[in-house]
């Protein structure tokens, strides 16, 4: 294939790819936007298989990966559950970082059919550079996402893992790191290769397993973005230029993406990745808590009360996905709808395990884009709503946040649900949330509790409308 097509197809996925993350910014348009990210991945893809040049003797290879790739992302596709797509995402990671650790010991064991060779036969210092870097980046992904990954699945303890001096640890390491890393570019050996490798490897685990499972979806965009650029640094290496526009598109989004997401939580990048916020609950999920009172009701009570309101806010979380309750919370809204009531969906920037959860739920349910508001847009109308209905969102409607300087949540931004003349709050239990912290919210006059699993209690709340 000529170098004038090659280079036109790469800049139509270029193209592709960006209109794909345009796509995706709306719930509307996203269908759309996933198309386009598929198209434009598949032109990249045969136009990388179609000059392959002398490593054509390898096809073969590259079918059978090509194969066992599409069958297992099928395969999970099809099979994965909406409450673990953030581990899924965690996951793909961890592989992405991977992949440009394998490309670049490919290159480095193997230069020349990369056209990175000077005159002397040497590795040029700037393909060191962008190796060494996509190695530090790629495999610091690796191991971050894969403790990522086993937080969110349940495999190891969500709470920090703090030991003592280990800020110390870790500026020690990523010294070392960085003076291997010129060594490396100033005089390549595989030694120094497999040595920054490692010690990035280590640092991977060091730096993400201090952080809390509160914390876990800044992680997880934050691993996004590192991936991007991962791939991003190979791209340069392999003089990819659709790997290079590829990379830096999501390097780029993952980093704006966990900016908007500290902002949600009024915390900043580095205080997530030093601070270890955020303990695991779920020892204590199974038991109440009947230190202090609180009003306990029923799904009669629940649908009694939203029946007979003007208007209802419903604010969805991680408890309705994992019941899987969105099907059963839109039919009850659609029931309510039908009494008079105005029904609207209330979405906190991180309401969930990860940006977009929530939205992505309530769209499977087919609930109405129209009905759906994001904080900024809806928290006002707390104050004019008879109900809120609170369903597994916890921490991000605490007031605390909002009112206890103390509270180490102080400063979150929140949904003000507490500000309507009534809350309904389903919950399995009066444990605390996946931060770990008790919420106010639960003993306050106008709270009732609905404890029960969240599907169960909405199909009941149903029969009772």
């Amino acid at each position: 294939m000529s170098l004038q097509l090659t280079a036109l197809l790469y800049l139509i996925s270029s193209i592709l790819f960006i209109l794909a993350l345009r796509g995706l910014s709306s719930p509307e348009t996203s269908r759309k936007g996933n198309t386009y990210g598929m198209v434009g991945m598949g032109i990249a893809v045969l136009t990388t298989i179609a000059n392959l040049g002398d490593l054509s003797g390898s096809i073969v290879w590259v079918l059978v990966a090509l194969v066992i790739g599409g069958g297992v992302g099928t395969v999970l596709a099809r099979r994965i559950q909406m409450t673990a797509m953030p581990q899924l995402v965690a996951a793909m990671h961890s592989l992405v970082g991977l992949a440009a650790v394998l490309v670049a010991a490919a290159a480095f064991y193997n230069p020349a059919p990369y056209g990175i060779l000077n005159a002397a036969g040497q590795i040029t210092v700037a393909a060191r550079i962008e190796m060494a870097l996509g190695v530090i980046i790629g495999i610091i992904t690796f191991s971050g996402s894969l403790v990522a990954f086993a937080k969110l699945q349940g495999l190891v303890s969500g709470s920090p893992v703090i030991f003592k001096g280990q800020h110390l640890v870790n500026a020690a390491i990523g010294l070392a790191i960085l003076a291997l890393t010129v060594a490396f570019c100033m005089n390549p050996s595989r030694e120094l290769f497999w040595a920054v490798t490692i010690l990035a490897l280590i640092v991977g685990f060091t730096i993400i397993i201090p952080i809390g499972g509160a914390d876990m979806p800044v992680v997880v965009s934050m691993l996004n973005s590192y991936s991007g650029w991962a791939a991003a640094g190979i791209g340069f290496t392999l003089q990819n230029p659709a790997l290079i526009v590829t990379g830096a598109l999501v390097g780029s989004s993952g980093a704006i993406l966990s900016y908007i997401m500290c902002k949600g939580m009024n915390r900043s990048l580095f205080n997530v990745i030093l601070g270890g916020f955020g303990g695991d609950t779920s020892a204590a999920a199974g038991g109440e808590k009947v230190d202090r009172a609180y009003k306990k009701g029923s799904a009669d009570d629940a649908a009694f009360i939203m029946k007979n309101a003007g208007k209802v806010i419903i604010v969805p979380g991680y408890g309705m996905a994992v019941s899987q309750a969105q099907h059963a919370l839109r039919e009850m809204g659609d029931k309510l709808k039908e009494e008079g009531v105005e029904v609207k969906y209330a979405i906190h920037p991180v309401a969930g395990r990860m940006p977009g959860h929530m939205n992505v739920l309530l769209a499977e349910a087919n609930v109405s884009y129209d009905e759906v508001f994001e904080l900024e847009e809806i928290n006002s109308e707390f104050q004019t709503a008879d109900v809120a209905f609170v369903i597994g969102a916890n921490d991000v409607t605490n007031p605390a946040a909002r009112d206890d300087p103390k509270s180490p949540i102080y400063g979150m931004p929140i949904l003000d649900v507490d500000k309507a003349k009534t809350v309904l709050f389903v919950k399995r239990s009066m444990a605390s949330g996946y931060a770990g912290i008790d919420n106010e919210l639960f003993y306050k006059d106008n709270t009732m509790m609905l404890l029960a699993d969240a599907k169960k209690m909405v199909e009941d709340i149903v029969k009772g409308l």
